[in-house]
């Protein structure tokens, strides 16, 4: 994977701030809220600046015992081609089950029977997109019991098995450290980061005494901490700020991009 630099994730009300802003080097959009046959004038402004665009989806559901929704994989990979996109992403989740949508995306069990649905859901997809798929860790406020596999070894069977890529969001490794007790630092050194595509980073809070990671709060000081350990191991291909509400002006974005490129050295 070539350099991505430091990016923003494209928002409908972020267009005219990702076009003014020094320092974006790429853009990621959230696949279902495009139509891959009418792409926003802003995305093809971007486009023809020469900014990779890359589609990250939310709904495919991979982890979920249902096979995969083969019309929502070709929706991603139709975006993709709009945007000639070097490779595509969504996370290690389910978000449906018993013909029912959660709207979140909700944490798999670490078992060797889900890690096989995971897996032959990851190749099916696999199959339908011309570009690469990464896998993103999420965010979780529980964790189902009986686990047979840590998180790390899970993530490094999958990447075995089917050759997808790592999304690494490196907020949501703080938010589960903070709610679950997990070590984010001890799994930036189990993980295979050579399989590693970039990494997401956002803004969150807590409340009553629970982190959320909202992507409309500025980034704590200890999750770029985190991605300085990360870039400690590895060069990362990209670092990609998420807002998703509450948005800032155009001089808090830019501040929060240069802090991103210091943490990384």
């Amino acid at each position: 994977m070539d350099g991505l630099g430091v990016g923003l994730g494209w928002r409908p009300e972020l267009d005219l701030s990702i076009e003014r802003l020094p320092g974006v080097d790429f853009v990621e959009v959230v696949a279902e809220n495009l139509r891959p046959e009418r792409l926003p004038d802003s995305l093809r402004l971007l486009r023809q600046r020469g900014l990779p665009v890359l589609p990250h989806a939310v709904s495919l559901s991979l982890g979920g015992a249902e096979p995969v929704d083969r019309g929502r994989v070709e929706h991603l990979a139709a975006v993709a081609e709009a945007l000639d996109a070097p490779l595509v992403s969504d996370h290690v989740c389910f978000v449906r089950a018993g013909g029912l949508d959660s709207g979140h995306l909700l944490p798999m069990p670490r078992t060797r029977e889900a890690l096989d649905v995971l897996v032959a859901n990851v190749r099916a997809a696999q199959k339908a997109l011309s570009v690469p798929l990464a896998l993103e860790n999420i965010a979780a406020l529980l964790e189902w019991p009986d686990a047979e596999l840590g998180e790390a070894q899970f993530l490094g069977e999958l990447t075995e098995r089917t050759d997808c890529l790592l999304l690494i969001d490196v907020a949501n490794l703080y938010a589960n450290a903070r709610n679950l007790g997990s070590d984010p630092v001890r799994l930036l050194d189990e993980l295979p980061l050579e399989r590693l595509a970039y990494v997401h980073i956002a803004g969150g809070v807590e409340r009553d005494g629970v982190y959320h990671d909202t992507h409309a709060h500025p980034v704590r000081p200890e999750v770029l901490s985190l991605l300085t350990e990360l870039a400690a191991r590895t060069d990362p291909p990209g670092v990609l700020l998420e807002r998703d509400d509450d948005f800032p002006a155009d001089s808090e974005l830019a501040a929060e991009l240069t802090a991103i490129r210091a943490a990384l050295g």
